[in-house]
């Protein structure tokens, strides 16, 4: 498939993708229970179901082609919760037997993730 084509599917199912988890993460900001922000989570758990069920689906049927892959996966499901991603490929490790490099991309993701939003919030301290 040509470059430009797989970057429109994955951009057009971005665009949805976003527009979706903006809608969803809005739906839920009413609700505070325990001040855990239900949008997101919300957001990222159906992001995985979603690409879970995609997942199967393809290894079980022809139904998804490589486009309507490229479109749903990794545009509609990349632009909806990049956390749907890192779930999919946490699987796929699993599946493949591969527990230590799912346990450390699992841990490296999670510490660094929040090691690196915590020190872009500090630098912006230290600015001024």
């Amino acid at each position: 498939m040509p470059m430009l084509k797989q970057l429109l599917l994955i951009g057009l199912g971005g665009f949805v993708g976003s527009i979706a988890r903006f809608l969803v993460s809005r739906l839920n900001t009413r609700i505070d229970w325990l001040s855990i922000p239900l949008g997101t989570l919300t957001v990222n758990v159906v992001g995985s179901f979603l690409i879970g069920f995609l997942i199967g689906i393809s290894e079980k049927s022809p139904i998804l082609t490589v486009e309507l892959r490229m479109f749903l996966m990794v545009g509609l499901c990349g632009g909806f919760t990049t956390f749907s991603s890192f779930a999919g490929e946490n699987l796929m490790l699993m599946r493949n037997g591969q527990f230590l490099p799912l346990f450390l991309y699992t841990g490296l993701s999670i510490l660094l993730g929040f090691t690196a939003v915590y020190l872009g919030y500090i630098f912006t301290r230290l600015m001024g």
